[in-house]
């Protein structure tokens, strides 16, 4: 073979090595570069953190992130110390300012009630409670059944009524309350997020209505995507049983004197033609009676 040919390749396989592992070197710099500049150390729990816990250095660790961070993430863990967790954390996730209250407002439930709205609490049930049929962040509807006042007279008996529709369960637990006899017992309670208005509703449904009949509080669920407000008549126990309902009487001064006229008077006259007979009917004027 040419020995100047075999110079020029040797020279070519030289050059082409050096080429690639300078690319080698540049590509695998820019590579460890890179990766090293998208990593970020953020905040996260170092523990399960529940609705409501006060955040200390103790409950805070660091965790790295590599691309985008999430958004809200806390950087610098004294902007986390101090402040109350809004929703339940899990070991390890990171700290976002979305699941944290406002630095000030503490912690507990006070601090998730969004503004204009309150947190009433309810009494349920021990199959309502003990179930897990309410769990913060579903949505409710209120019942209400009880002796209406004027029901004994009307023989209407007990009856239903949808107070509020579409309500969010800010939170579901038990409370120490004290019975009849002064004895402490659990109960369990829910609280439930709405307006002043719709407070005092509540509280009205709860307490005393004026038979003396304590009013009996149910809470109903409905999927959360379902935000329709339906209209929805009251049903009472009589009705539940096909009994007929009287009809409701009539507000004083509002009879008119058509509604005691009697009937009109019906006279029949039967005519004979030949073998032929046949009746006929007439209705007398009032005024002609």
């Amino acid at each position: 073979m040419n020995k100047k040919l075999l110079t020029v390749l040797f020279c070519a396989f030289l050059v082409a090595g050096g080429c690639s592992f300078l690319a080698y070197r540049m590509i695998g710099a820019k590579m460890g570069g890179g990766s090293a500049s998208a990593t970020t150390r953020v905040v996260s729990a170092a523990t399960d953190l529940k609705l409501g816990t006060i955040l200390t250095a103790s409950n805070l660790t660091t965790t790295q992130i590599a691309g985008p961070l999430p958004k809200g993430a806390i950087i610098k863990p004294e902007n986390a110390i101090g402040r109350g967790v809004i929703t339940d954390v899990s070991q390890g996730e990171p700290i976002l300012e979305s699941r944290l209250a406002v630095v000030g407002s503490g912690g507990g439930l006070a601090a998730i009630i969004r503004k204009g709205m309150r947190a009433c609490a309810v009494k349920v049930d021990e199959v309502v409670g003990l179930a897990g049929f309410v769990t913060p962040g579903m949505r409710v509807d209120v019942l209400v059944s009880g002796d209406p006042p004027g029901s004994a007279s009307n023989g209407s008996g007990t009856q239903v009524r949808t107070l509020l529709q579409n309500i969010e369960v800010l939170s579901a637990g038990t409370d120490i309350q004290k019975d009849s006899e002064g004895k402490p017992q659990q109960v369990r309670v829910v609280n439930l997020l709405v307006t002043p208005d719709q407070a005092e509703i509540l509280s009205l449904a709860t307490g005393l209505n004026p038979g003396g009949n304590m009013g009996h509080i149910q809470l109903v669920l409905r999927n959360p995507l379902d935000t329709e407000v339906a209209q929805v008549n009251g049903t009472g126990m009589a009705q539940l049983f096909g009994a007929p309902v009287p009809p409701p009487m009539a507000k004083r001064g509002l009879f008119t004197r058509a509604a005691f006229r009697p009937a009109p008077a019906v006279y029949s006259i039967v005519v004979y033609n030949g073998a032929q007979r046949s009746e006929q009917k007439f209705v007398m004027a009032e005024g002609n009676q």
